[in-house]
């Protein structure tokens, strides 16, 4: 090792950077796992001991289990009609030739760049607007609320959808149809199995993402059908003490071990990266 070769300051800048870029992804999560263990009511520095009494306060607060179903079953439906759009739709975008491809592109990737708290606005009054033209009530039910978490899952789907396509040959396809196979034999045999990563991971992102989403659920929520965000904010409004923090660290566990074990089966590194 000679500190004095520049390959040496390089290798050391970039390892020092992506350790830096590592360390503030992870230091917020692991302040929030630790957070759950202080012994005292309101938090402070140093900690006067540890406990697991938050952990089975957020077990006794039914709200929470509650919340948890909701939001499990929000995102599963969520998740299927996003990815089963977005896939349709990916499949057109990269393999299609039409006009306007382009701009459909930008506008299925649109609420990706939208603020959810402006997107959450738009689509309440676009429900209001609904509810006052055809006397139809979206706002504030199921079915309104699940139509907006699709639009959170759809974007993702085509993003990760059309980079596994890009990333692999249309020739496999064109020789399966020249073989006389039909379109959706193609698809079903040739085309689906080749992008199988970029539809795990986006219905894995679609998932997270509509589970953990706040801003947008916050504004169209019915009552009886509060999410799990929805109720840990409810929580807050009442008591400030480190349950909120179990309930985080017990997502954040969750979450990871969906991330290890569908890593395990599909490299997510090879879509997402």
């Amino acid at each position: 090792m000679n500190i004095w070769d520049a390959t040496f300051w390089r290798t050391l800048v970039w390892r020092g950077g992506v350790g830096a870029v590592f360390a503030v992804v992870l230091l917020p999560m692991v302040a929030v796992v630790w957070l759950s263990f202080f012994n005292q009511e309101i938090a402070s520095f140093p900690p006067d001991g540890y406990t697991w009494r938050w952990y089975v306060n957020a077990w006794d607060q039914k709200q929470f289990a509650r919340g948890f179903i909701n939001s499990l079953q929000l995102a599963a439906i969520a998740t299927v009609i996003g990815v089963t759009a977005g896939t349709a739709a990916a499949v057109a975008l990269v393999r299609g030739r039409f006009p306007g491809r382009t701009a459909l592109s930008g506008l299925l990737l649109g609420p990706l760049a939208v603020p959810g708290v402006v997107l959450g606005t738009g689509l309440y009054v676009f429900f209001v607007q609904i509810d006052n033209a055809i006397d139809f009530q979206i706002v504030a039910t199921l079915p309104g609320l699940i139509a907006a978490h699709v639009l959170l899952t759809i974007p993702w789907t085509v993003r990760l959808v059309s980079a596994s396509l890009l990333g692999v040959t249309a020739s496999v396809e064109e020789a399966a149809a020249n073989l006389g196979a039909r379109p959706f034999t193609v698809f079903r045999r040739v085309t689906l199995p080749m992008m199988r990563a970029g539809v795990v991971a986006a219905a894995l992102f679609s998932f997270i993402q509509s589970f953990e989403n706040l801003e947008l659920t916050l504004l169209l929520v019915g009552p009886g059908r509060s999410t799990l965000p929805v109720e840990m904010l409810n929580y807050l409004n009442f008591r400030v003490d480190p349950t909120l923090a179990a309930v985080a660290a017990v997502q954040i566990v969750l979450i990871g071990a969906l991330m290890l074990i569908t890593d395990r089966f599909v490299s997510l590194s090879k879509v997402v990266s």
